[in-house]
């Protein structure tokens, strides 16, 4: 597939590739993990100042006006890097539901506090046992006069412990498993009735289990119309998705990098292990795997912004299927020629590894979305 930039978005990636090669080592980014804060202010206030935060917002919320095409620029940047800072969380997710679906007051409130740095947000939809299930949702909203009455809980809410405010999904009618009668409501993360329990996740990133034990909310806590955030919330995560397969591709480019780079000095016999040709056919395959998970990727942010449910959603899973396979097969030969090293955690390629392996669960693994298309072709058949 070809794919010019334009003369902005070179720009935009060089500079950001040089802020994240000169200000985020690989040792800083060892000491943000081990605070457990989840991010560095500091940086987070620079991603702010470069105009990484409202990229995808309406100018008119001190945004730029961007798209999925932009957001895959920033993510390929952040997976090179490693960066861990809340942006899926907080600009695709968060940022994106109350643009695509929320009030001009919500927008007007949140948006251009979110571009200068100062508000974070989280999704909390997941629930245990929905198996990627978007419409699996047992948490409730019950009208209670001009308030909403919340209980229930959401597992694996990327970020939750250090938003502000969450997004909850909750059903205001019907049951779950039903495509209809879900509704998404603002919650600050301190209200009462709200517990977090925070955690680290194998890749470094943060985590939490929110539990919602009748916490009211006003109605105008609301995004939306109640009963119809099926559709915003499916293309939510389509862009999510889409933000991921970017980040993997930057992870399995810097994994080949470093990989081509160790073959290079490890000697054996007395010579560098990258001369043997069995190990150069090895370093083919991994690029080529890498190239075409970028294709997949440049896909799947093309068609992430489309109101064509079917085809955008079709065009997502194929592309989370191949980059989910490709990430799996380059992270395995990164490690073993690498040898032991390869796990270790003074070395860059296992956390390249550990993250393009969780990147492959979320919102659905290679096989799930394998089966989603599978199930499409059928259908359409």
């Amino acid at each position: 597939m070809n794919f010019n930039l334009t003369e902005e978005q070179q720009m935009l990636q060089d500079s950001l590739r040089r802020f994240l090669a000169n200000e985020y080592g690989f040792d800083k980014r060892g000491k943000i993990i081990e605070s457990g804060k989840g991010l560095d202010r500091t940086t987070w206030n620079a991603f702010a100042e470069m105009g990484l935060l409202g990229f995808t917002f309406p100018e008119d919320y001190e945004g730029l006006g961007g798209n999925a095409i932009d957001t895959m620029l920033v993510m390929d940047c952040f997976g090179r890097a490693l960066v861990v800072e809340p942006y899926l969380a907080t600009v695709v997710l968060g940022g994106g539901l109350i643009r695509d679906a929320g009030s001009e007051a919500q927008k007007a409130d949140i948006l251009p506090k979110i571009a200068a740095g100062e508000h974070l947000l989280a999704f909390a939809h997941s629930e245990p046992g929905a198996r990627y299930n978007l419409a699996y949702v047992k948490t409730t909203a019950q009208k209670d006069g001009d308030s909403y009455v919340l209980s229930g809980r959401k597992t694996a809410v990327i970020h939750g412990a250090q938003a502000d405010q969450l997004i909850v999904s909750a059903r205001t009618d019907s049951k779950s498993g039903d495509a209809e009668g879900l509704s998404l409501f603002l919650v600050d993360r301190e209200v009462s009735g709200v517990s977090v329990q925070d955690f680290a996740t194998h890749d470094g990133h943060r985590t939490a289990e929110i539990h919602f034990d009748n916490v009211r909310v006003g109605a105008d806590a609301l995004i939306g119309e109640a009963g119809q955030a099926g559709p915003v919330i499916e293309k939510t995560v389509d862009l999510g998705i889409a933000a991921l397969c970017a980040e993997a591709v930057g992870a399995m480019e810097a994994l080949n990098e470093t990989t081509l780079e160790y073959v290079k000095t490890r000697k054996q016999f007395g010579i560098p292990i990258g001369k043997f040709q069995v190990l150069q056919h090895r370093m083919a395959d991994m690029f080529i795997a890498a190239e075409q998970a970028k294709s997949m990727a440049i896909l799947a942010a093309s068609e992430a912004d489309s109101d064509d449910r079917n085809k955008r959603r079709e065009a997502i899973s194929m592309a989370k299927t191949l980059v989910g396979q490709s990430a799996r097969d380059v992270g395995q030969q990164a490690v073993q020629l690498h040898g032991g090293m390869g796990v270790t955690e003074e070395m860059f390629a296992a956390h390249l590894f550990k993250r393009l392996t969780l990147i492959n669960l979320l919102f659905g693994d290679a096989d799930h979305h394998l089966a989603q298309v599978s199930d499409g072709l059928l259908k359409s058949a």
